[in-house]
């Protein structure tokens, strides 16, 4: 395969396959282990408002590791001048792309007037994009779903994406889902709503010349490679978060590169350096190692392993004191399944 080819249509791009931004679980320390696992998948940021930006901690927000290139900022906000104002900041920062959330329904995000409720207000994202635009080189991109509430019509994001498009964007990222505004949690509205692959197909056929990539209920690389073959790219999360080994050959598959990590305890290895830094700064392990509790699932032993590391009496340790023990419990779950497996 050639380096720059991967599977599915033509050369790669930076959206050709990316983890997607989610609350409380893409950060600084999420990232750095999916980095560990694949070097050329893009990774974002949770979302972050711009009032947490303009009037907040910028460091806390923005810092991420180098080696977490490419990275990019997903915002929250509907004010164009605020979100010019953070993609700069965004720029400043040395991330790779600014995007902005045009997919969450959840609530709280509703009363800040951003999220998908903006997909009823399609030329004031218009607005947004130009501003960001013309504030930053940084390529400005927009998340957004197929629909909200009841609407259901091709139509309605189909003139959605023309209007943000006429504004400059090149690329859009599709949840196949409608938002429900009302009556759904945010976790109801990942499952409830019907996937509709279909819609995010046709917008590619539409506009061949924007980047469209899907995502929303994909998991295997056979699923991912069936929607190369449509689309632009994919974007993969819960199944990221939750089953981080699944990424471990994504690097050669779709991007014709070599996988960074051999094996699960190679990655361990490097996670546990990553650790040791972490607890040296002051700061807790814990917090960290929480994103890396899916690294052995589906392997014998991997629930004693991570009962190990969920132990909260053992969070004042060094992080190699609890791998160690972690990785005698996990072998001794090895040998006792190996057991019954023999005596089977």
């Amino acid at each position: 395969m050639n380096p720059m080819q991967s599977e599915g249509l033509g050369i790669a791009s930076p959206w050709r396959l990316s983890v997607a931004p989610m609350m409380d679980w893409t950060d600084r320390h999420c990232r750095y282990l999916h980095r560990l696992i694949t070097r050329h998948a893009l990774l974002y940021t949770e979302m972050v408002t711009t009032g947490a930006l303009i009037h907040g901690d910028q460091g806390r927000h923005l810092d991420f590791n180098a080696e977490e290139h490419p990275v990019a900022l997903q915002l929250g906000g509907s004010e164009p001048d605020d979100l010019a104002a953070c993609a700069k900041l965004a720029e400043r920062w040395g991330y790779d792309e600014v995007n902005l959330n045009c997919g969450c329904p959840s609530e709280r995000v509703q009363k800040g007037a951003f999220g998908a409720c903006l997909m009823n207000e399609p030329q004031l994202v218009a607005d947004c994009v130009k501003a960001m635009r013309d504030a930053t080189a940084l390529p400005v991109t927009v998340k957004h779903r197929i629909g909200i509430d009841k609407i259901e019509s091709y139509e309605f994001v189909r003139d959605f994406v023309g209007t943000v498009a006429a504004a400059g964007c090149e690329v859009f990222i599709v949840h196949a889902r409608n938002a429900w505004l009302q009556g759904l949690s945010p976790k109801e509205n990942r499952e409830i709503p019907p996937l509709r692959y279909e819609i995010v197909a046709q917008l590619k056929c539409d506009f061949p010349g924007l980047t469209i990539a899907v995502n929303g209920g994909l998991k295997t690389p056979d699923q991912i490679a069936e929607q190369l073959r449509v689309v632009d790219g994919v974007m993969i999360g819960r199944e990221a978060y939750h089953e981080p080994w699944s990424m471990s050959q994504w690097d050669s598959r779709f991007f014709g590169q070599p996988d960074p990590a051999p094996d699960r305890e190679a990655v361990e290895d490097a996670w546990l350096d990553y650790l040791d830094r972490v607890h040296a700064s002051g700061r807790s392990w814990a917090h960290a190692m929480r994103h890396a509790l899916g690294l052995w699932n589906g392997t014998p032993g991997a629930r004693r392993w991570r009962q190990v590391w969920s132990d909260h009496r053992l969070k004042a340790l060094p992080p190699r004191d609890v791998a160690a023990q972690a990785r005698a419990a996990r072998l001794s779950g090895v040998a006792a399944e190996s057991a019954v497996r023999g005596a089977a």
